[in-house]
């Protein structure tokens, strides 16, 4: 948990290990066959195994309560292309962007980030909506919207990342979410982020998979030490 509380979404885990006491991080060189653990391996355990009251009393505490909320949001708008979401994504190091509903009264550059919050939500683009997507097919779509490209690839025969014809869902929760939900919800539907709204359906936060082993890390720390 503490490697993956830090923001590393995966790391190898030796097979066979002849070292004892190990605590933190450690290279170990003389393994003979490595294992990737990921953090939605992780949640998913903990999910399936989590039995004992320690952990039942951390989840059941809302998200908010928890401090798991990233409550400052950078989207793009229903109006920004592709090329200009994929340059946005790369120069700020974000894995993922909220679409929110393009304002009608502000003037706003949909080539660049925008606060999301407050917005509301239409849509979410990620790095992962372009692994599956065949290069001469992604040439013919970057002038598209990063919604309008969305919709399409979730359903296209094309994107060898989907498993599915279905038009994606929004994965949303509320502040007083309590946390086994949006564990749940994050599991379910395998994505790496569940974005917070308010009871009007606006973008309120982001609770990452990092946040949610981050807050139950920290959540099981202190109670072992009391």
């Amino acid at each position: 948990m503490e490697v993956l509380s830090k923001g590393i979404h995966r790391a190898l885990v030796p097979a066979e290990s002849q070292m004892e006491n190990v605590s933190g991080v450690e290279l170990v060189e003389s393994a003979s066959s490595y294992r990737m653990l990921t953090q939605m391996d992780l949640l998913e355990f903990l999910m399936n195994n989590h039995d004992a009251s320690e952990i039942e009393g951390i989840i059941s505490q809302s998200v908010r309560e928890l401090g798991a909320v990233n409550e400052t949001v950078f989207a793009i708008t229903e109006r920004t292309k592709v090329i200009d979401a994929i340059k946005c994504m790369k120069a700020a190091l974000f894995h993922a962007v909220p679409i929110v509903k393009a304002s009608e009264t502000l003037e706003e550059d949909p080539k660049q980030l925008i606060k999301g919050n407050g917005r509301q939500l239409v849509g979410t683009f990620s790095a992962t909506d372009l692994r599956g997507c065949h290069f001469a097919s992604l040439q013919t779509w970057l002038p598209l919207t990063a919604q309008d490209f969305t919709q399409r690839i979730s359903t296209s025969p094309l994107n060898t990342a989907s498993n599915t014809t279905e038009p994606r869902q929004l994965i949303t929760c509320h502040m007083d979410s309590p946390l086994a939900q949006v564990i749940g919800k994050a599991v379910t539907h395998h994505v790496h982020r569940v974005w917070v709204v308010d009871q009007q359906a606006l973008l309120a936060g982001l609770v990452s998979l990092t946040d949610m082993i981050r807050v139950l890390r920290a959540s099981l720390l202190s109670n072992n030490s009391q």
